[in-house]
């Protein structure tokens, strides 16, 4: 994820008592002036690796609104000599020193933030007892501040490290430049992503012991604890030293840069190798020991044992799952999964937690774990493929010439069972055997039938409303995509080719556009340009708006038996990779950015992948039918706006909310 802004070097002022703090060269946001109650005093301790930090300055920030690669809001307003003991850096900001314990105290008066900012902690400089060290950087997500500055389920003692700030570096990625910038647009979809982007940060640490979660806090999810455990050790070689001129922090700075610069801070490093999750791994691992502070760490028998990439995956399990195919999300960053090996739809919220519509059914009753042979009065029949309309309501591609219609406004947690919109599935118009459902402005469903000998994509216009079209040299049709003009590009399997509908169906070429073989995904990215994976020659191919060829990515980026696609909020183009278990990314011009194997994770026949307004990436673990769970790729990729056709409505596909 290799973000195009620029990281930013931090200027330093030497302050006393303390080593160095951070000046962003960036104007910051105004401090609020104190008030007169606070609810929440902030207690914590700062350490590296399992020495306290003394003398470090800790900063309290929000992520700021105003738009994407600006300065965090800083919270922390002028006490000293008057109520409290904050200090300024000389650049606008406060801050508090730890002690000779690394704790600090942010009192009720030292500080102010407003409903619904997503808060952190950011400690810089100090002295681990190897001597003052500027480079030491260290951050911790608080989450969301509420009514009266008040913050819930936090500890009585914060603890602060490389943990922590490893699962605040890959929680707020996709909206974080480096330690002391992170900001978004006042967008409804970007507060919602930057809101659980922050809450998914306690899905891989705890705040109270600074140590690794190896299970998500709702219980379903694993953890990948000893990845995390041996970048916080990756981090704590540059920590536990003298400071930037010693060797762990020279080899972390120069294998973590971001688009050629390096940080100067570990904090920094640790979001820089967040957005390059597969540039220098074995550099990187290389400064990891057994003798590290945090155990256990990834380990192997012989050779190089380190991991393939530092893409942190947390693998979902249990609840409805059954043989998990398509996916889509909700404008409230809720996960909708099609069971395409059962009779049931799942829904997930942003930290992998059943929602109250897991499992329906589509009968009306309660919801259930998913089964087969349930009889739906909705008709759900082994869904394949989910998709949102813009009114909100549900549609269902079913393996069995079928749809299924729920009228239905999602993810506002107190939501009624979701409702058919026919007691029958909705059939006709040409329905052979569906590969998939994308919807048009207007409200059009448009499907493409896979089925023996169909070529024909299927408009929908309401259930049981349904148009047939052919031509335009389509060869066994399994996927399409909308752009932003209405047409309808559709990948052929048989034909190695792409075809072109207008929205009224017309082909706008009578045979297709050849220049990719076997195409089982299309996506649209925001220049309107057509992306196409090639299954059997794993490939992935840009086409212009008119068709023409202007981009080819041949089994590289761990391309193989791509069946899945997504673009992200800043252009790059994700595969789902089935036959080498990965996902790949690839940049606008189609370069790999994810290595010759793909990112790894623990999948398992992955299928198909969508991107959330947080920049997590959601992938469904088929397996030949017999694959339950789904995994998150944690702040992998750049935020988008959701669902699909609302970035379509606004013109923002390919776009950050």
């Amino acid at each position: 994820m290799r973000f195009p802004w620029t990281v930013l070097a931090s200027c330093t002022i030497f302050l006393a008592g303390c080593a160095a703090a951070p000046v962003a060269k960036k104007t910051p946001v105004s401090a609020p002036q104190p008030a007169a109650a606070k609810s929440t005093p902030l207690h914590g301790r700062v350490h590296g690796g399992q020495q306290p930090i003394k003398g470090a300055a800790v900063y309290l920030f929000a992520l700021s609104t105003g738009g994407y690669g600006q300065a965090s809001s800083s919270l922390l307003v002028n006490t000293s000599g008057t109520t409290g003991d904050t200090q300024e850096d000389g650049s606008g900001r406060y801050y508090v020193t730890t002690n000779s314990t690394g704790g600090f105290t942010i009192a009720s008066q030292d500080y102010g933030c407003d409903s619904g900012q997503q808060v952190y902690l950011y400690s810089v400089g100090g002295d681990a007892g190897f001597g003052p060290n500027s480079a030491a950087g260290l951050m911790a997500v608080l989450g969301e501040c509420g009514s009266g500055n008040s913050f819930s389920n936090l500890p009585a003692t914060i603890q602060m490290d490389e943990v922590t700030t490893v699962a605040a570096a890959y929680a707020l990625a996709g909206y974080a430049t480096d330690a002391t910038d992170m900001s978004g647009s006042n967008s409804a979809v970007a507060a919602t992503g930057m809101a659980n982007a922050a809450a998914s940060a306690l899905n891989l640490v705890n705040l109270g012991t600074g140590f690794a979660q190896t299970s998500t806090q709702g219980g379903n999810g694993s953890v990948p604890q000893a990845e995390i455990n041996t970048l916080g050790d990756i981090l704590a070689a540059c920590i536990n030293t003298d400071g930037p001129g010693s060797g762990g922090c020279s080899t972390l700075f120069s294998n973590a840069e971001n688009n050629g610069n390096q940080p100067s801070d570990t904090a920094t490093a640790a979001i820089n190798i967040a957005h390059n999750p597969g540039a220098n791994v074995p550099m990187l691992y290389g400064l990891a020991t057994s003798t590290a502070p945090f155990q256990p760490i990834l380990s192997g028998s012989s050779g190089y044992d380190g991991p393939n990439d530092w893409t942190i995956a947390i693998t979902y399990s249990g609840g409805s799952l059954h043989g998990p195919l398509g996916l889509a999300i909700d404008n409230n960053g809720y996960v909708w999964v099609a069971n395409a090996a059962a009779f049931c739809i799942s829904q997930y919220n942003s930290n992998g937690v059943a929602g109250p519509e897991d499992g329906f059914t589509g009968n009306g009753a309660e919801p259930s774990s998913c089964g087969v042979g349930i009889t739906t009065g909705g008709g759900i029949s082994n869904p394949s493929y989910i998709a949102f309309a813009p009114s909100g309501n549900i549609w269902l591609a079913n393996d069995y010439d079928s749809l299924t219609v729920f009228d239905f406004a999602p993810g506002l947690g107190n939501e009624s069972f979701l409702s058919a919109d026919s007691a029958s599935p909705c059939t006709g118009g040409g329905l052979n055997l569906p590969a998939g459902i994308a919807f048009d402005t207007s409200g059009n469903a448009w499907i493409p039938d896979e089925g023996y000998n169909a070529n024909s994509i299927s408009k929908f216009t309401s259930c049981g409303s349904g148009t047939s079209f052919t031509g335009g040299g389509m060869d066994g049709p399994s996927a399409l995509a909308i752009d932003t003009s209405g047409n309808i590009w559709v990948a052929n399997t048989d034909g190695n080719t792409v075809s072109k509908f207008n929205s009224s169906g017309v082909a706008q070429s009578s045979t297709g556009y050849y220049g990719v073989e076997s195409g089982t995904a299309v996506a649209i990215d925001s220049g309107g340009n057509v992306w196409v994976t090639g299954r059997i020659t794993n490939s992935l191919v840009k086409f212009n708006s008119g068709g023409t060829e202007l981009e080819y990515a041949y089994d590289v980026g761990g391309l193989d038996y791509p069946q899945g696609i997504a673009i992200d909020g800043v252009g790059h183009v994700w595969t789902a990779n089935t036959v080498n278990n990965s996902i790949g990314e690839f940049d606008s011009s189609a370069n790999a950015l994810s290595g010759s194997n793909g990112f790894e994770g623990g999948l398992s026949g992955p299928q198909q992948l969508v991107i959330d307004p947080s920049g997590n990436v959601w992938v469904t673990n088929y397996d030949n039918g017999s694959g339950n769970s789904l995994t998150e790729f944690v702040g992998a990729a750049a935020p988008v706006v959701t669902p699909v056709v609302a970035a379509l409505q606004g013109n923002q596909l390919g776009a950050r909310p």
